[in-house]
C-alpha cells in the first residue's frame, strides 16, 4: 500500500492515472495529453507498472498502457476502513471534537480572573468491591497511578498520602511518550484537607500553567457509601482562584475526570475482590504512602 501511495504522491503520475482511467493510451498519446515530455511520461509509467497500478503491451512500434482497476479498489478500500476508523461513534476522535467544542466555549467566557470561580462539576459511579478496596485506589500512590489520568495519558510523577496537610504532586505525560522525550502533558501540586477513612477524602488541586503558575484551584471531596453491590461513589469539584489561562484545563474537566473514573470502575470490576497482600492477609487500609 505505500508503494502505492507513493506513485500516486506526484501530481504528473496521478494526471497520468486519470488519464488512464479513460482507455488504454500509448506512451506518445499519454505524454501530448499530459502535456509533458515523452522520456518524462515513461518514467512515470514504469513507476506506475512497478507499483502495480498500470499494465502494457507492445502494439508494432507503439507501447500502450492501460490502468489496473483491483489495486486502486484495495486502496479506495484501505482509506476507507480508515475514515470509518475516525468517525467511530464514541472513540477517540469523537472525545476530540467534544473537547474542542468545550475549549471554544471557555475560552470565549474567560475575559477576566475569577471568571469560572464557583463552577462546579458532580461525577457519581456504582463501583465494584468493598469501600475498603475502594478507598486503597483512590489513596495509595501505586493504585492511584493506575486510574488517575484521562485515556490517553499516563501518570508520570505522583505524591499522595491519606493525611490533612499532605502535599500531592500529579504529573502525566501521553500514554504513548514512552522515552518522556515529549513536553509533559500537565502537572498539578496540591495539598489533602479531610481524611475519613473508607468514607471521604477531600483536597485542593491546582494545575500549572507554562510559566508556573496556578491556573485555578479544584477543591475535590470523594464520598463513599458501601452498598449490597458494591460501593457507590460521588465526586464533588468546585473551581476557585480561575486565571484567564485557566480556560484550556477546565473545558477538559469534565470529558477527562469521566475517563478517569471510568477507568477506575474497570480496574475494579477486573477484580473487584483484590483486597489481601501478597501473605494472604488483609491488607492495611490506614493511609499510607509510597513516595
Amino acid at each position: 500500500m505505500d508503494v502505492i501511495l507513493s506513485a500516486l504522491a506526484d501530481p504528473a503520475r496521478w494526471r497520468l492515472v486519470r488519464l488512464l482511467a479513460e482507455r488504454p493510451r500509448s506512451v506518445g498519446v499519454l505524454a501530448q495529453l499530459a502535456h509533458a515530455r515523452q522520456p518524462q511520461t515513461t518514467k512515470h509509467l514504469q513507476t506506475l507498472e512497478r507499483a502495480g497500478l498500470v499494465t502494457s503491451q507492445r502494439s508494432g512500434q507503439r507501447h500502450i498502457y492501460a490502468l489496473r482497476s483491483d489495486p486502486l479498489r484495495d486502496l479506495a478500500a484501505a482509506l476507507g476502513q480508515l475514515a470509518d476508523a475516525a468517525e467511530q461513534a464514541a472513540g477517540p476522535h469523537a472525545t476530540f471534537d467534544r473537547y474542542g467544542l468545550s475549549l471554544q466555549a471557555e475560552r470565549l467566557a474567560a475575559d477576566e480572573s475569577g471568571w469560572a470561580d464557583g463552577r462546579s462539576f458532580r461525577f457519581s459511579r456504582q463501583l465494584p468491591g468493598r469501600s475498603e478496596l475502594v478507598w486503597r485506589h483512590l489513596t495509595e500512590p501505586d493504585l492511584l497511578a493506575r486510574w488517575w489520568t484521562p485515556e490517553d495519558l499516563r501518570v508520570s510523577e505522583l505524591a499522595f498520602e491519606a493525611r490533612p496537610g499532605a502535599p500531592i504532586i500529579h504529573e502525566y505525560r501521553d500514554a504513548e511518550d514512552a522515552d518522556g522525550s515529549d513536553p509533559v502533558a500537565g502537572r498539578a501540586e496540591g495539598i489533602v484537607t479531610e481524611v475519613r477513612p473508607g468514607e471521604r477524602l477531600s483536597y485542593r488541586l491546582a494545575p500549572l500553567l507554562p510559566d508556573g503558575g496556578h491556573a485555578f484551584t479544584a477543591h475535590v471531596e470523594y464520598d463513599l457509601r458501601p452498598t449490597g453491590a458494591g460501593t457507590d461513589l460521588d465526586v464533588a469539584l468546585r473551581i476557585a482562584d480561575s486565571t484567564v489561562e485557566s480556560a484550556d484545563f477546565i473545558a477538559g474537566i469534565e470529558i477527562g475526570f469521566g475517563q478517569s473514573l471510568d477507568t477506575l470502575a474497570a480496574t475494579l470490576a477486573a477484580d473487584p475482590h483484590d483486597d489481601l497482600d501478597a501473605n494472604g492477609l488483609e491488607h492495611d487500609t490506614n493511609p499510607r504512602s509510597t513516595e
